[in-house]
């Protein structure tokens, strides 16, 4: 199938909202925000309820107009997505969809195979998990355990296959779309050796996709227990990391009260000075597992065009001029995130 005729079949060629009563195969949209974040999406977003669906339209049009062969989605909530992440600025919006694919198709190694029980030795492992309870702002906390990990069991791209995964499963809420994610990374016990798997190039890529390739709002990062070699890490990443997400990096050492600052105690577990009981792994490694089938279902319309080869798509991409940003998802540092 051509580039063409994907764009052709999921998505109206012109941008009439009419257009989707002929497409019946197309999911509905149906918001299931609460008026509360409905007002936050308005104030923080710029999300008008009134103009939702023509601005994804908008978008659907466009994704068809200057890139047909991308081979994405095209449904409501998930263009929705790119939108929320980029304060429903449509070039960014744009930009930050084809960055997305264009992540995922320039590191075999991670998205290759993609799904839960690929990685169940990962979430066994506890390496990443996210805690039950919601922060006060509504935001989900991902909590990253890197001692968890013993490297000849598996190499590093399964953690971020892993971490890829929970951040996939978390964006399908659209709370979380309004809300933002937390990051809270114990590096208790990480060593030079552990550490040196994380080198410029895996840095570069993991940072290319959280700031500028996943539609995706985070809030914070709260970095607990780094030993000294974690400057030494904060080192490699920092050059990739823009002054804005920078300056949401909060380092606490072993100082739990400085952590509580951030995140409450009665939403943390024991081990990080909580009330909420020992941490617990479990439930969300069954939620996750349990998606099997909504990740084989929604990755399988992230396919390349088959007239088209990664390289070609790439080309194809950059030789765009959208305005200000042609090249701009080549080397994912131009563009603002994590807004």
């Amino acid at each position: 199938m051509s580039g063409d005729s994907n764009c052709t079949r999921t998505s109206p060629s012109a941008g009439s909202l009419s257009d989707n009563e002929f497409l019946p195969d197309r999911p509905k949209y149906v918001c299931s925000l609460s008026p509360d974040l409905i007002t936050k999406a308005r104030e923080e977003l710029q999300e008008k309820p009134e103009w939702r669906l023509r601005d994804v339209q908008a978008l659907r049009d466009m994704v068809c107009k200057d890139y047909p062969s991308l081979g994405t989605c095209l449904d409501d909530a998930f263009l929705l997505r790119f939108l929320r992440a980029r304060k429903f600025d449509y070039d960014r919006a744009l930009q930050l969809l084809v960055n997305y694919h264009t992540c995922r198709r320039s590191w075999p190694e991670v998205f290759n195979n993609l799904k839960p029980s690929a990685i169940k030795p990962v979430l066994e492992s506890g390496f990443v998990t996210v805690l039950p309870c919601l922060d006060p702002e509504g935001r989900h906390i991902v909590c990253i355990r890197p001692d968890r990990w013993t490297p000849s069991n598996y190499p590093i791209t399964e953690n971020i296959r892993a971490i890829y995964l929970t951040l996939e499963k978390l964006i399908q809420s659209e709370e979380t779309q309004v809300n933002g994610i937390v990051i809270l990374a114990d590096y208790k016990g990480v060593s030079l050796s552990k550490a040196s798997h994380f080198g410029p190039f895996v840095a570069k890529k993991v940072i290319g996709i959280l700031q500028d390739g996943f539609p995706i709002r985070i809030k914070a990062v709260n970095i607990i227990n780094e030993p000294r070699i974690f400057k030494g890490i904060f080192a490699i990443i920092k050059p990739f990391l823009k002054e804005k997400i920078a300056n949401r990096f909060f380092l606490h050492g072993c100082d739990l009260n400085s952590l509580h600052q951030n995140i409450p105690p009665v939403i943390l577990p024991e081990e990080y000075g909580g009330t909420s009981g020992k941490l617990d792994i479990s439930a969300w490694n069954e939620l996750l597992l349990a998606s099997e089938e909504d990740f084989l279902h929604d990755f399988s319309q992230l396919v390349l065009p088959c007239d088209s080869s990664p390289q070609d798509m790439l080309h194809d991409c950059t030789a765009k001029n959208l305005h200000h940003h042609s090249n701009e998802f080549v080397t994912w540092q131009q563009t603002s995130s994590w807004s």
